[in-house]
């Protein structure tokens, strides 16, 4: 029996090649394909509901006879079908129809209809139900099993579909759809055969429990979502294995100028740091390339463990280069190393993608010729930067970058022979369970302790009407000589107008406090315009600094003690925590004011108040993946990450512990089964384990 994967879809009645070109748009390019497309939910078409049991919201096939036809004028003309069975009576609406429509529907003639029941102005009613008319005395049969409802593109029905699936049902056995889940495997894991699984979801019988299967606790979703995870796993340990099969520079544990450095640093690391210190030393004293992530809260000093890093490889002799997500993070980590490292004789280079000419040429020449620390944004990944000896990569807010931007540095390491090991940074702590899926490439580390002198914020929520008593709280803050931020929000994914609103905030408040001088920085400013007030700022020579989101990373400035966010409702609480982090960096009182307009919906009302009782980032990332869910949290920029068919990360956090065994199990025991598995899952625009 031929394999479904190798069926073409135009092998199905009716799919000719322009149906084809349709389906291929939704990746269905063989049977296999039209298999693993699987429902969204299902309706309940198998019962005749009486009309006097139905409930408002609930879909049901009703039967009945047609008591009254009018066409009715409201603001739109509909048509109106009375339709009673003896336990109640009920509306049938319709704002499209035909003459041949309304006659077809005559007091006496028989209905049975389907659709979803609601409340109206003469009782329940069903707009546009499919229906049909029953003639003679037999009843027209029922559906046997749950019908399904399926993820549509332009030009395909719900009917069609159904039909192709059917179709390629008829076809499903153990031979056609091969179970690459070993026996022995499913059977430790109380997994069900692949073909029931993918049977059941297609054709739920009609005492299958509807609810269970729109939650996706059904033990057959349960079986897809295992083998689509451990899919995942086993293309990021593949990816992780090419990755560590290559050769590394070997940098032996540095001694000179790590206590150089530490010497003029002027305070002693934490103990987590130097913990982290010691896990990082090691991996870059090994041949092969170090993957690790290091997560570290707001505020937890990663920049410090990083120079540490770049250290081991800059007094080995090697080049290091650093990478952060905006110019304006990359711009305060090239001021940092520099403040840094020149005293130990390291020269620093900048590259972004704003240096364009002869500055430009200077910094690639630099570079090129051997420049030990190069700071940069993503400009650092482009094909014409050429390294003469680069050992490390350090790459800031790892979730910004894609996986395949980080394969692309390998190709920069010494003599293109050399991986350059890398170290990644986030301060967006990442929840366990999204590590393990997410990140399961990457060995992990956790800075868990804020250096001393550093003190929790208070955290206040305030509505919008009390304005005027917040920017009072601002002049008498600035007054006893602190500096403010003011944080304009996001309208409606909008940059200009965010700017705009910034800008005209930044108006209202240079003159509800003449004697303060404020600052304004945001997203279309020039990238110079922004280091300057930045500078100016941080100096002191401005005392309240209009913002938007643009200053969520990096920004450390000890004498701020006070934050205002405007509308924090519109940001996930990630977000809110990275901003809240610019506050608290000195050793004052610091109080961030959630300055929100009222009504809060109830999600609004849970985030703002998960920010009001915990300063922890990792109880809030937590929170924040509960209810935004992990695509989002990650960026969106992840590619081949979380663009699950069946598995849900939240849902089946549970199943990720033995999924992770099984992948181990798999790739010792049966490795001939770990590609096929990787074609069917990941063959669609998701190269994952493929470098």
């Amino acid at each position: 029996m031929t394999e479904l994967s190798k069926v073409s879809v135009t092998a199905l009645k009716g799919v000719g090649e322009a149906m084809a070109e349709k389906l291929a748009k939704v990746g269905l390019e063989n049977l296999q394909d039209v298999l693993f497309h699987l429902p969204l939910r299902y309706q309940d078409r198998t019962r005749v509901v009486p009309i006097g049991a139905l409930r408002p919201g609930q879909d049901a096939v009703i039967e009945g006879v047609v008591s009254g036809v009018d066409v009715v004028m409201g603001k739109r003309r509909s048509l109106l079908v009375r339709l009673g069975d003896g336990s109640g009576v009920l509306s049938l609406r319709f704002y499209h129809f035909s003459t041949a429509q309304k006659d077809g529907m005559k007091r006496g003639t028989h209905l049975r209809c389907y659709g979803e029941a609601r409340p109206g102005a003469s009782g329940l009613e069903i707009y546009h139900p499919e229906y049909r008319a029953l003639t003679g005395d037999e009843p027209a049969p029922v559906e046997q099993t749950l019908t399904p409802i399926y993820p549509l593109t332009e030009g395909l029905t719900q009917q069609r579909l159904r039909q192709l699936c059917q179709q390629s049902l008829a076809m499903l056995g153990p031979r056609s759809l091969p179970d690459w889940l070993p026996h022995e495997l499913a059977r430790d894991y109380q997994l069900a055969p692949l073909n029931e699984a993918i049977h059941y979801l297609h054709n739920p019988p009609a005492d299958a429990d509807v609810d269970e299967l729109a939650l996706g606790h059904h033990w057959a979703q349960h079986r897809l979502a295992f083998e689509e995870l451990l899919t995942h796993q086993l293309s990021q340990q593949r990816l992780r294995e090419s990755l560590r099969a290559q050769r590394a520079p070997l940098l032996p544990i540095a001694s000179r100028l790590p206590a150089q450095y530490l010497a003029n640093l002027g305070f002693a690391p934490t103990g987590a740091q130097q913990r982290v210190g010691k896990e990082i030393a090691y991996d870059l004293s090994q041949p092969e390339p170090m993957l690790r992530l290091v997560q570290g809260d707001v505020g937890a000093g990663k920049t410090v463990v990083a120079a540490l890093a770049a250290l081991q490889a800059l007094e080995a002799g090697y080049q290091v280069a650093l990478m952060a997500p905006t110019e304006i993070l990359a711009e305060q980590h090239f001021i940092t190393f520099k403040r840094w490292l020149e005293p130990l004789g390291i020269d620093v280079a900048w590259l972004a993608g704003k240096l364009k000419g002869k500055a430009r040429a200077a910094a690639l020449e630099q570079i090129a010729g051997g420049t030990p620390m190069v700071v940069g944004t993503h400009a650092l990944f482009q094909d014409e930067v050429k390294f003469q000896r680069l050992a490390l990569v350090i790459i800031d807010e790892q979730h910004r970058f894609g996986v395949q931007q980080r394969l692309a540095l390998r190709q920069k390491g010494v003599g293109g022979q050399l991986c350059p090991h890398q170290l990644i940074m986030t301060a967006t702590p990442i929840p366990r369970t999204l590590a393990m899926s997410a990140y399961a490439d990457l060995d992990t580390s956790i800075l868990d302790e804020l250096p001393p002198g550093r003190t929790p914020v208070n955290t206040v929520l305030v509505a919008d009407s009390r304005r005027i008593e917040v920017v009072e709280r601002v002049r008498a803050a600035c007054a006893e000589g602190r500096q403010a931020y003011w944080v304009c929000t996001l309208i409606e994914e909008s940059e200009e107008l965010t700017c705009q609103a910034a800008e005209t905030t930044f108006e209202e408040l240079t003159s509800a406090l003449g004697e303060l001088r404020v600052g304004l920085i945001h997203g279309r400013m020039k990238p110079a315009e922004k280091a300057a007030v930045m500078a100016e700022f941080k100096q002191g020579h401005l005392q309240l600094l209009v913002a938007t989101t643009v200053i969520e990373v990096g920004v450390d400035v000890p004498n701020a003690s006070l934050m205002i966010i405007e509308n924090p409702e519109r940001l996930g609480l990630a977000q809110l925590h990275q901003l809240r982090g610019r506050v608290g960096r000195g050793s004052a009182v610091s109080h961030c004011v959630l300055l929100y307009h009222p009504p809060l919906s109830q999600i609004g009302r849970e985030r703002l108040g998960i920010m009001r009782e915990t300063n922890d980032g990792f109880v809030i990332a937590e929170k924040d993946l509960a209810l935004r869910g992990p695509g989002e949290m990650l960026g969106t920029r992840q590619t081949g990450l979380l663009q699950f068919k069946v598995a849900d990360l939240m849902r089946d956090a549970d199943l990720l512990p033995a999924v992770r065994d099984a992948a181990q199990a798999l790739l010792a025991r049966w490795p001939q089964n770990v590609s096929p598995l990787l074609e069917r899952w990941l063959r669609h625009g998701q190269q994952y384990g493929q470098v």
